[in-house]
């Protein structure tokens, strides 16, 4: 299997070439590329130096598997590009999730949406990743109809540096020394930031709207009724969501519980924190608990690792189911 990084000099492209290989991904030669600012520098693995490539239409003719993670434009530039040359990709962008044609897949959920779709599949947002492993199970138990969720975003999210803003940012304000905050809307050291994401018309961030619009496509309820605030913590990784959900059917707790013990992909916590979640590829899920006023509701928190399963290593399973149904 000849596999292609594109963005492999992010957090995500590096923490994929790190999952080939733990998972001793069948992969016969990796090549790695990212902008032309970063062409020519090396990146370790297996031992040895990987050279950073510009990536062109040209090459993806001789690439088995494009795991993409470079943002939207060079997805949009290069991706169905790269699947009409008959290369599998798996695209960690926001450009393809809503396409009729490309299936947007958590392999624990939904899988079955990858038969018959071999060359471009596309991998949720990580928020919507770590709430839909915790709430599919259920939904499957009662039937899903509502959903309010709150989120709590690492600053990592925002990539390397809104990581930097943060761990610079907190020192600066203790040294009484914070410059004004770049990467976020409001200073984040020690202060949250109900904003991610452009503000549209009616309100709502960007990253709010991919919670509804993907969960419902994932879990195939077009229907389903979701309100979502997302919020910028002081974390340096992993990501949580508080989720409060309202099902047809009347929710049994004991049955609620088996249902999560027995879920791929996630696994119970007493108090799931983002530390505790941080490197990990489960989400952990805790705090469940009854809504006392209403008999078909319940709520939960979840957390999981926004790098590791909310993007590469869900790619990674995708790319291994697809080679897999070969």
């Amino acid at each position: 299997m000849r596999v292609g990084v594109i963005g492999a000099t992010g957090a995500v492209g590096r923490e994929m070439l790190s999952l080939i290989q733990e998972r001793r991904f069948p992969a016969r030669e990796v090549r790695v590329f990212a902008s032309e600012r970063s062409a020519g520098m090396t990146i370790p693995f297996a031992g040895g130096d990987l050279i950073v490539e510009v990536p062109s239409e040209e090459v993806f003719g001789d690439l088995d598997l494009a795991l993409f993670s470079a943002g939207g434009r060079v997805s949009r530039a290069f991706a169905r590009a790269a699947s009409r040359a008959g290369c599998m990709v798996v695209d960690n962008s926001s450009a393809f999730r809503m396409e009729d044609d490309v299936p947007l897949v958590v392999p624990e959920i939904n899988a079955a949406a990858l038969d018959g779709h071999r060359n471009l599949v596309a991998n949720p947002n990580c928020t919507t990743i770590v709430n839909a492993l915790a709430v599919a199970p259920l939904h499957d138990a009662f039937r899903l109809r509502r959903m309010v969720v709150a989120s709590y975003q690492a600053a990592s999210g925002a990539g390397a540096a809104g990581l930097a803003e943060l761990m610079g940012g907190t020192r600066g304000h203790l040294e009484g020394d914070e410059s004004p905050p770049e990467v976020f809307a409001a200073p984040l050291p020690f202060n949250v930031v109900p904003q991610i994401g452009a503000v549209g018309e009616d309100g709502g961030t960007d990253e709010e709207a991919k919670m509804g619009t993907e969960t419902r496509k994932i879990l195939g309820v077009p229907d389903l009724e979701v309100v979502c605030t997302c919020v910028r913590v002081p974390v340096a990784r992993a990501h949580g969501v508080a989720s409060t959900l309202w099902f047809e059917r009347p929710v049994d707790m004991k049955r609620a519980r088996a249902a999560l013990d027995q879920a791929p992909g996630i696994r119970w916590h007493d108090l799931p924190t983002p530390r505790a979640a941080s490197a990990r590829d489960e989400v952990l899920v805790g705090r469940l608990r009854a809504v006392p006023f209403d008999e078909r509701a319940l709520t939960l928190f979840a957390v999981g690792d926004q790098v590791r399963k909310g993007a590469a290593l869900n790619a990674l399973q995708i790319a291994e189911r697809l080679i897999a149904d070969r």
